[in-house]
């Protein structure tokens, strides 16, 4: 009975052996690692909350009274599909739409969002693929910066990040148009 234990025994030590920062090894292959380029976007969204066709949507909101002057009060959700076109007007061309939502994160006067978006590209070079974004969006500040955090189709495994440029901003209603700057590391 104790010889039969021996082997399991061996193969146990053998396996917890192994090194765990082994590198590829093929007798037809060399070793190669995922070669990585960055690539450069710029393109502008279209944020619409008024009119007969909005492309974002309250969703949900905080069980408190809402000031008037106050369009999106901590707790507030929505719902996005905004185009996304090459020129800061509405009838440039379409290169695709943002999808996801945003929720008012902030309890302070100083309005902040937290995002989770989906920008996909429906024509081009990039048709098919799409960027992650989940970030923090301080809305107040005229630039600021938001986490590329992964992406599909050529984007897959991408990370970077996008400068926002507030380009238009309808303080009444909420509608805005925004310059984003992308730069994507992926491989």
């Amino acid at each position: 009975m104790e010889k039969a234990l021996i082997l399991p025994r061996i193969l146990l030590l053998c396996i917890f052996t192994i090194s765990v920062h082994s590198e590829y090894y093929s007798k037809t292959q060399p070793f190669s690692t995922l070669q990585e380029k960055t690539t450069h976007l710029h393109f502008y969204l279209h944020d619409t909350l008024s009119g007969k066709s909005p492309t974002a949507i309250q969703i949900a909101s905080p069980n408190t009274t809402k000031s008037k002057d106050d369009p999106a009060p901590f707790g507030t959700l929505f719902a996005i599909d905004d185009p996304l076109t090459e020129g800061p007007e509405l009838t440039s061309e379409l290169i695709g739409n943002a999808r996801g939502m945003y929720l008012s994160s902030s309890q302070d006067k100083f309005l902040t969002l937290a995002m989770y978006v989906d920008l996909g590209f429906t024509t081009g070079k990039f048709k098919g693929s799409s960027i992650s974004v989940f970030s923090r969006n301080p809305i107040t500040e005229k630039h600021r910066e938001l986490a590329v955090v992964g992406g599909r189709g050529r984007f897959r495994m991408a990370r970077g990040f996008i400068e926002v440029n507030t380009y238009f901003l309808n303080t009444t209603n909420g509608d805005a148009i925004l310059e984003y700057k992308v730069t994507l590391v992926h491989p």
